[in-house]
C-alpha cells in the first residue's frame, strides 16, 4: 500500500507552489476543456504542459520572425 500524503506534506507543497509558481485560469466554452484534455492525453501530456509547450513554441517562432 502506498504512503499517505500527510498534512505537513500538503502544506509544504502549497508553500512551494505559492513561492515558485504562477496560476493561470482560462475560460473556455463548455465541453471544450474535455476535448482539450483528451487531446493532451493522446499526446502523452497533461493539459497544462501541452498549453505551455504550444505557447513556448509560438513565442520562439514569433521572436525568430520579428528579429
Amino acid at each position: 500500500m502506498g504512503a499517505k500524503y500527510t498534512e505537513a506534506q500538503k502544506r509544504a507543497t502549497e508553500k512551494y507552489k505559492a513561492a515558485s509558481r504562477d496560476k493561470l485560469t482560462l475560460d473556455v466554452p463548455k465541453g471544450t476543456k474535455d476535448r482539450y484534455k483528451a487531446h493532451a492525453e493522446n499526446r502523452g501530456k497533461s493539459l497544462t504542459s501541452l498549453i505551455v509547450d504550444l505557447l513556448e513554441r509560438d513565442i520562439k517562432e514569433y521572436n525568430a520572425e520579428n528579429k
